[in-house]
């Protein structure tokens, strides 16, 4: 199976984030080949699998869970999908505990229900141009989110977005959707940490840079 077809079918003690999430997680987050990654909420280990095939054998994802049977279980997951892997560190802890102790990284990617309550422990360990993820599945928690990077001078191109798939059924003369879409699931924020010049303000996204 493909790793989108795996990620539906697999055991999950979490709920998952889905393919389309996944898709786009990691390309607007642009985690390359040879990333150092940050993951918290490792769940079931979809948004782990992907990661761990975006940064490839020279990278490394560090993932932190709280909850010993969903990490238990993540790990069947990816080893049952790809192996012993050399570039995975799972912590069992909370990660505001080990943020602190972490060395620099370029991507953080959050599956947290209160992401805003850590942004100032992530602009601490995240690389300067790296950028922090947030998946959450409110707008409440979006807004509050977003809010908080707007507030804090670290943070600049803050945007929100979802994602929403529908099939298309294509067979001889009939064209047409499918009565049923993949509607919404979440919502991804992005921010991109930033060293502001002193005085100034972040630039906000769509914010046209001056002349001067």
């Amino acid at each position: 199976p493909t790793l989108g077809e795996f990620v539906l079918e697999m055991p999950r003690g979490a709920q998952v984030i889905y393919p389309k999430d996944l898709a786009m997680i990691l390309f607007w987050a642009d985690v390359f080949p040879g990333a150092r990654v940050l993951e918290a909420g490792t769940g079931s280990g979809a948004l782990t699998l992907a990661l761990l095939r975006a940064v490839g054998t020279d990278g490394r994802v560090i993932t932190y869970e709280q909850r010993d049977e969903f990490a238990r279980r993540a790990l069947a997951n990816i080893h049952m999908r790809l192996g012993q892997v050399n570039n995975l560190t799972v912590r069992l802890r909370p990660v505001e505990d080990g943020l602190p102790e972490e060395e620099p990284v370029d991507r953080v990617l959050f599956d947290l229900p209160e992401p805003w309550k850590l942004t100032s422990l992530v602009a601490s360990v995240l690389r300067p141009g790296g950028i922090f993820m947030c998946y959450v599945p409110t707008i409440i928690q979006s807004h509050e989110l977003s809010e908080t990077l707007h507030r804090e001078r670290e943070w600049a191109l803050v945007e929100t977005f979802e994602t929403l798939m529908r099939p298309w059924n294509i067979e001889g003369q009939s064209v047409r959707p499918f009565h049923r879409m993949v509607a919404h699931t979440g919502f991804i924020t992005l921010a991109r940490r930033v060293v502001p010049a002193e005085g100034a303000a972040p630039p906000r996204l769509g914010q046209a840079e001056s002349s001067e």
